[in-house]
């Protein structure tokens, strides 16, 4: 399964209709794209924690869409409904971070974590 992350800040001068427009954008795109097997969207939470200080960058929302293959998370980038929310998102975002992470669901894949890093050489 592949996990599409998305942590962004919106613009601070976002117009109510324009963060209503983005909202209905999103909600078209999560509707109309069969591809989508799960999806999860939420503001981040902070608890006083040290780890939170170290954060360089504060992204205050958070977007997961799951997709079984690479093939279904290619037939979401290439959807219009996705090109509608690209140019709604771009538009209303100051910042943002855009991942694409393969997951796993067995502990025994967890060995996963122990191998070269995507985009490394093991020959270095």
């Amino acid at each position: 399964m592949l996990a599409h992350v998305l942590l962004f800040r919106p613009r601070r001068d976002l117009a109510p209709d324009a963060r209503q427009e983005l909202i209905a954008a999103f909600d078209t795109a999560l509707s109309a794209i069969p591809s989508i097997r799960r999806w999860r969207i939420g503001p981040r939470v902070v608890f006083g924690h040290a780890y939170e200080t170290r954060m360089r960058v504060d992204y205050p929302y958070l977007a997961i869409l799951e997709f079984e293959n690479a093939a279904a998370l290619t037939a979401y980038l290439e959807h219009p409904a996705h090109a509608q929310l690209a140019a709604r998102f771009f538009a209303a975002v100051e910042d943002l971070l855009v991942y694409d992470f393969e997951m796993v669901d067995e502990r025994d894949r967890l060995r996963a974590l122990g191998g070269t890093p995507p985009g490394t050489s093991s020959q270095q």
